[in-house]
């Protein structure tokens, strides 16, 4: 015979402490004002909680809901189908390595081995004094910069395993860290109400840039002529390794 418990059935959500409804619910009405439908509010509103608890938990869930006029399935759907929603607790540095192709031959999975045995955590796991959360991550559209880490959405571009464990002993430490391009650190939480459209009010962040690097322009460079066209080489070299045309003959 087979020991199944099937449990106690959930109890619905609790609420957000008085205070912090009132205070998410004048941020919730400035959010939903952008938006013709107040449904499409709600992937910023999801950042919003998860600015509060650092994850989407089942009271940001029941808020966001109730706000919208939606069910807790329809918000439920969302925030599990997004991964920038965190569905349970994690660190104030979400640690995210690439391990997609490119970035995963060029030093990406070592990269996240590394971090893994350094840190002493699997992925998506939390250091134990909840500094840094750990996670492979898709690709983030920064090839060119391979092997790329992210820290709370912020570039740290071209990266080793040597640099990675000093980029997560700073954080673990408490000391500045700065990305290779993009605004300068914030907590998660931080970020996430950034994410749902509040302004970054820390001096200089506006104005630092996030633009692409010299590895993203060239074919740009190149297509205005501003450098010279590179060599097109046959790839077995064939004809005394002579240079192939663009036409390939």
């Amino acid at each position: 015979m087979t020991d199944i418990s099937l449990g106690m059935p959930q109890l619905p959500a609790p609420d957000f402490p008085a205070e912090v409804r009132e205070r998410l619910e004048a941020d919730a009405r400035e959010v939903i004002a952008r938006y013709p439908d107040s449904r499409s509010a709600l992937l910023p509103l999801l950042h919003l909680v998860q600015s509060q608890e650092g994850y989407v938990s089942r009271t940001g869930v029941r808020f966001c809901a109730e706000v919208l006029g939606l069910t807790t399935a329809e918000v439920t759907a969302v925030s599990t189908f997004y991964t920038m929603y965190r569905r349970k607790p994690s660190g104030d540095y979400q640690v995210g390595v690439c391990t997609n192709t490119l970035c995963a031959v060029m030093g990406g999975d070592a990269i996240f081995d590394e971090l893994k045995e350094h840190l002493g955590v699997g992925n998506n796991e939390t250091t134990p004094d909840g500094r840094v959360t750990l996670e492979h991550i898709e690709c983030n559209a920064a090839c060119d910069f391979a092997p790329v880490v992210m820290v709370n959405w912020e570039f740290f571009d071209n990266q080793t395993p040597e640099s990675a464990k000093a980029m997560v002993d700073d954080l673990l430490a408490g000391r500045p860290v700065a990305p290779t391009r993009g605004a300068p650190l914030c907590t998660y939480k931080e970020t996430a109400r950034i994410l749902a459209g509040f302004p970054d009010e820390r001096e200089g962040a506006v104005e630092a840039t996030g633009g692409a690097g010299p590895a993203s322009l060239i074919g740009l460079r190149l297509s205005r002529g501003e450098s010279p066209h590179a060599s097109i080489v046959h790839p077995r070299g064939e004809a005394g390794g002579t240079n192939a045309t663009e036409g390939g003959e």
